[in-house]
C-alpha cells in the first residue's frame, strides 16, 4: 500500500500502479518466523505495547482523513440504509451486511487471549478486578474509535467507501501521511499476530511435553549465548513446529488475500463459541442461575441471539470469499 500511494503521487494518479502482494506476504512471514520463537507469552508485552500504540495512529489518521473529507465537501454522503441497490444486486447487500457483522464481531474477539493477559496482570488489587476495568476501558474505546471511523468512512465516501479505507485507496493525499498510518497498520500486525500465536504455541508445546515427557527434541533446551543478553533459550520443537504453524498461515494468507471476507469469517467463527457461549455458561455455573429463571432466560436468550449473528456472518463471508474466488489467481493477481 505504501508502494502504491507513493507511486499514485508520482504518476497523479494516471498509473494504476498494479503491485503484488505476494513478495510483502513472504517477508511479513519471515518475520514473524522470527519473532514467533519468543518463548512465553509474557516476554512480548514489549511488542503487545507497540501494536496498541500503532493501531491507534493509524485509527486516528483514518479517522482524521474521513472528517477532512467531510469538511472539504461539506456534505454527508451515503444513506441510513447502506449502499445503493444498482451500485449492488440485493442479494450482494445482504451478504455484504452479514460479512459487516463478522468484521464487528472480529474486532470483540480479544476473549482469546483474555485468561493469558490475566495470567500476567500483578495483584493486589485482584487480577479479575483489574481486568474488569480493563475490560471496560477496551470495549469502550474500541467501541467509540471504530464506530466514528466507520461512520465518517461511509460519510466521507457514501457507496464508493472502500472496504479498507487505507489500503483502499479511499484516500491518496497528503500520501506521506498515509504511508504512516500503512507503517503503523504493519507494526501492528506483526505484534498482532504473536499476541493471538503465543497462547496457541504456549497449549501445543504444553501438551507435547507432558505427552512425551522423555524426549529431549521436545523439551530440551539449548542455551545460545548472546554478547550482551541473557542465553537465548533454543528449543527444536518449539523452532520446527512454530515455523511450519508461521509458513501454512503465511501460504493460506497468500492463497485468500481477502481482508474483508477473511476478517468476517474469524469474526464469525471465534465471537459467538469464545467470547458469548462458554462466558455465558460459566457465569451461569458459577453463580449457580436456576434453569428457566428470568435471569438464565435473558442469559439464554443473548447467546441465541449472537450465534444467529454468527451464523449469518459466516454465510456473508463465504459468500464473499466464493464471490472474489472467481476473480482471483493466486499468486498471479496484482491489485
Amino acid at each position: 500500500a505504501v508502494k502504491r500511494s507513493n507511486c499514485f503521487h508520482a504518476s497523479g494518479g494516471k498509473n494504476p500502479c498494479k503491485i503484488s502482494s505476494t513478495p510483502y506476504m513472504i517477508m511479513f512471514g519471515v518475520t514473524e518466523i522470527l519473532f514467533s520463537q519468543i518463548p512465553d507469552f509474557d516476554q512480548i508485552w514489549w511488542l503487545s505495547i507497540v501494536a496498541a500504540v500503532m493501531s491507534f495512529t493509524y485509527s486516528s489518521i483514518g479517522l482524521a482523513l474521513g472528517i477532512g473529507k467531510v469538511a472539504e465537501t461539506g456534505k454527508f454522503r451515503g444513506s441510513l440504509t447502506g449502499i445503493s441497490i444498482g451500485t449492488v444486486t440485493e442479494t450482494q447487500k445482504i451478504w455484504r451486511s452479514f460479512q459487516a457483522l463478522g468484521d464487528i464481531a472480529f474486532a470483540y474477539s480479544y476473549s482469546l487471549i483474555l485468561i493469558e493477559i490475566q495470567d500476567t496482570v500483578r495483584s493486589p488489587p485482584s487480577e479479575s478486578k483489574t481486568m474488569k476495568k480493563a475490560s471496560l476501558i477496551s470495549v469502550s474505546v474500541t467501541t467509540i474509535f471504530y464506530m466514528l471511523c466507520g461512520c465518517f468512512g461511509y460519510a466521507a465516501f457514501g457507496d464508493l467507501a472502500p472496504g479498507n479505507l487505507l489500503t483502499g485507496f479511499g484516500f491518496y493525499n497528503p500520501y506521506w501521511l498515509l504511508d504512516i498510518a500503512n507503517v503503523a497498520i504493519v507494526i501492528h500486525l506483526v505484534g498482532a499476530y504473536q499476541v493471538y500465536c503465543q497462547p496457541l504455541f504456549a497449549f501445543i508445546e504444553k501438551n507435547a511435553a507432558e505427552w512425551f515427557p522423555e524426549s529431549d527434541f521436545i523439551t530440551k533446551e539449548i542455551k545460545i549465548p548472546i554478547p550482551g543478553f541473557k542465553p537465548f533459550p533454543l528449543n527444536l520443537f518449539r523452532l520446527v513446529w512454530r515455523t511450519i504453524f508461521v509458513v501454512i498461515t503465511t501460504v493460506i494468507s497468500m492463497l485468500m488475500p481477502f481482508f474483508n471476507d477473511v476478517v468476517g469469517i474469524l469474526g464469525a467463527f471465534g465471537f459467538w463459541p469464545l467470547t458469548v457461549y462458554f462466558p455465558v455458561e460459566m457465569y451461569i455455573a458459577q453463580k449457580k442461575i436456576p434453569k428457566w429463571s428470568t435471569r438464565w432466560l435473558c442469559l439464554q436468550i443473548l447467546s441465541v441471539s449472537c450465534l444467529c449473528i454468527s451464523i449469518a456472518a459466516a454465510a456473508g463471508s463465504f459468500a464473499g470469499v466464493v464471490l472474489d474466488l472467481k476473480s482471483y489467481k493466486p499468486f498471479k493477481t496484482s491489485y
